[in-house]
């Protein structure tokens, strides 16, 4: 469901809704603060139940997931969403092996991103996902060089291969 905003100039603004899930508060917090500056309005929830109540509530358009949680991991979570629900999801971890990757996608999500990750590749990902589903049209000239980091306690920078 979009948020519509009327700007000073009275033009009519569409904002997406995102639903971040982390079991870290200062990530879901940061992501949130990243994302609302390409124009997403991002809902957030620490845990998988309170995730699960938003999407049936909330009806966002996509949903970035984390896999480490302690309630229900993302895994679980995904399974869970899709029982219901098409809405595109992208996970969003530090977990960087193959196998996990393809247990997460098997678990039905869309797309897999490494933390850190730049906040403009972020919204990229969400702008494409959500625009296969015929949704959301994000301009390039949003799009700035912020990161998601790997931890919100920890400042991070991309990982250099070895």
């Amino acid at each position: 469901m979009e948020i519509i905003k009327h700007n000073s100039r009275h033009e009519v603004q569409v904002q997406m809704k995102v639903l971040s899930v982390d079991d870290d508060a200062a990530m879901t917090e940061l992501t949130a603060m990243l994302l609302h500056s390409h124009g997403f309005h991002v809902l957030t929830a620490n845990n998988g139940r309170d995730a699960l109540k938003i999407i049936r509530d909330q009806y966002p358009n996509a949903v970035i997931l984390d896999l480490m949680m302690p309630d229900m991991d993302g895994r679980q979570v995904c399974k869970a969403i899709r029982e219901f629900s098409d809405v595109p999801i992208i996970i969003l971890s530090a977990l960087n092996d193959s196998e996990t990757v393809a247990s997460a996608l098997d678990s039905g999500a869309d797309d897999y991103l490494v933390k850190p990750v730049p906040s403009d590749v972020l919204a990229a990902h969400l702008n494409r996902l959500i625009k296969r589903t015929g949704k959301l049209n994000m301009s390039p000239e949003r799009l700035v060089n912020s990161w998601i980091p790997a931890t919100a306690a920890i400042p991070t920078s991309p990982l250099k291969s070895i």
